[in-house]
């Protein structure tokens, strides 16, 4: 019962705080530079070669002289109209660059996502039906080594050992094809675990109800217990914990694109770190804390979708 109450109460309060999220996020976001200000722990390497005068004027155009509620208020107007600013570094359009980069991640994610809930849901029923059998055992063996390696150490494993030994899939590039399935396969293990444990756990807490113990009385089929009445239940907090792992897959993403040059977010977020692109980072920033909270909400869609008596509360 803690179970599902922290769930019911993580998944009800979501709107709330998805809210009073972004808006903390948007303020972030927008000062997070202003904490140690370039000019002060040293140039950006893209104005290393400009004059005084330059980088005045840019700073005149960026409004940095500006009072920072100003600076606040020029930037939610731009993101309003959909303009994230220009790079730093190649003077390109942020939007563009974003634009480029955002399919190749929503590919990788897509994959890891479909792949941790079609392996890792029915691993965790197959484990809470044969409890403490060899194949539960196994299963617990593998949800505590998946739940302790880096997703790093694996993706260079996984290079190793299918790429560079068996050559069997290649360990850098992109596309929807041989490229996606060692770099899916590291993003994939950490939410994989989590949801198998959480299935086992959930669905044997829905097996001790009284309504199970009730249908089988009155002579319902074993399957029909399980798949029409206790999993639809234990899939409530499945869902729940599967939308709060998203903050894990998009930062094991930032990860594995690095560790197998995949052109995505990820990738473009540490360059511009690197690079000291505040527009760059900033839009990455709140690409990512955009797409949180749209998972959260989503997650929302699917309870009332699984619980029918959600419509109605």
């Amino acid at each position: 019962m803690g179970l599902m109450s922290r769930a019911h109460g993580q998944i009800y309060s979501a709107p709330r705080s998805t809210v009073h999220t972004d808006f903390v996020r948007s303020i972030h976001v927008r000062l997070f530079p202003h904490a140690r200000p370039a000019w002060r722990c040293g140039p950006i390497p893209a104005w290393l070669s400009w004059g005084a005068e330059a980088l005045a004027a840019l700073r005149t155009r960026m409004h940095l002289n500006d009072p920072i509620l100003v600076q606040y208020l020029v930037t939610l107007g731009n993101l309003l109209r959909g303009d994230l600013g220009a790079s730093y570094v190649t003077g390109e359009q942020v939007t563009e660059m974003i634009g480029r980069a955002i399919p190749n991640t929503l590919q990788l994610a897509l994959v890891a996502t479909i792949l941790s809930v079609v392996i890792g849901v029915p691993l965790g029923v197959l484990s809470a039906l044969r409890k403490d059998s060899p194949i539960d055992n196994g299963a617990r063996i593998l949800a505590v080594f998946g739940a302790s390696v880096p997703t790093f150490w694996l993706g260079l494993q996984l290079q190793i050992v299918f790429g560079l030994n068996l050559r069997w899939f290649p360990i850098s590039g992109t596309g929807f094809d041989a490229h996606i399935v060692l770099p899916s396969m590291a993003l994939a293990v950490s939410t994989l675990v989590l949801l198998m444990r959480m299935t086992r756990s959930s669905l044997l807490d829905e097996l001790g109800q009284d309504y199970v113990r009730t249908a089988r009385s009155k002579g319902l089929q074993e399957r029909r217990v399980i798949w029409g009445h206790a999993l639809r239940n234990a899939l409530l907090p499945v869902l729940t914990v599967w939308g709060l792992s998203l903050a894990d897959l998009l930062t094991g993403a930032l990860l594995v694109e690095v560790i197998f040059s995949w052109p995505g977010l990820g990738r473009l977020l540490v360059q511009s770190i690197s690079t000291r692109d505040y527009p760059l980072l900033q839009a990455n920033l709140i690409i990512l804390a955009v797409v949180y909270a749209g998972a959260n909400l989503l997650v929302d869609v699917f309870y009332t979708l699984v619980d029918p008596r959600i419509r109605y509360d």
